[in-house]
């Protein structure tokens, strides 16, 4: 079984948008939620979906998947304070469903709508053989590790340095066993679910992402999104694969 985890829960202050979370905003009068959440819930090997979101935005997303006719989601639950808590919840109501140990879990940002069918195949298959699949795109620009007094440090070789996106695909045991002892041993600021597995000694393996699969959170992402979005309608309509 594989199932969808899909983080919602952000507030998106970095947008500057006062009317509603930047994961609700629209593009061509659909929110970025639901570009995002269709692309899953369109692909034939993900048998159900579980959204977290801001638990007063909880009525509002049900909404949305009825009026966008989303199938596949199964659970909505409110999200935590932090990233890695709304992470958690969502993966308890998973272990409450009643889901086998060995579901593969593909953790994903709502807010990354170009997400496309092949990654989400290509991190079933790794984590099927692996354990675990991470997407991944090459560093294109000089990476620098700096000091407390913002001195350069060391200077990253890029042909080795890959950054990290999502989906991040784990099975649920693993995943959330991992979450439970991070909460019994105050471990609560960790970056992503990748960071935390290799915290506590998972051997990850990596998934080669497309560029465009970026998290939209500044309004200049909300721009970028649009220019790709609108070129791949065109293309489609112009007949170019």
């Amino acid at each position: 079984m594989n199932t969808a985890l899909i983080f919602a829960g952000g507030a998106g202050h970095r947008m500057n948008t006062k009317t509603r979370p930047k994961q609700f905003l629209e593009l061509h009068g659909k929110p970025i939620l639901i570009h995002t959440i269709d692309v899953f819930d369109l692909h034939p090997e993900i048998d159900s979906i579980a959204v977290v979101c801001l638990e007063p935005w909880i009525p509002y997303a049900q909404k949305l998947m009825r009026r966008y006719q989303i199938e596949k989601v199964r659970w909505i639950v409110a999200g935590g304070d932090t990233g890695q808590q709304s992470i958690r919840n969502g993966l308890d109501a998973l272990e409450a469903a009643g889901l086998p140990e060995d579901t593969l879990v593909l953790i994903h940002d709502g807010v990354r709508p170009l997400i496309d069918f092949d990654t989400i195949s290509r991190n079933i298959a790794c984590a099927g053989q692996y354990g675990n699949a991470i997407t991944v795109t090459p560093a294109i620009e000089t990476i620098i590790d700096v000091t407390s007094r913002d001195e350069v440090n060391n200077i990253m070789d890029r042909s080795v340095c890959r950054l990290a996106r999502a989906p991040q695909t784990f099975r649920l045991g693993e995943i959330l066993g991992a979450h439970k002892r991070a909460e019994t041993e105050g471990k609560l600021t960790m970056i992503d679910s990748a960071m935390l597995m290799s915290y506590y000694g998972a051997k990850l393996h990596i998934v080669e992402g497309p560029a465009e699969n970026i998290k939209i959170t500044t309004p200049s992402d909300f721009y970028v999104f649009r220019a790709i979005f609108e070129a791949r309608e065109n293309s489609q309509i112009w007949g170019i694969p």
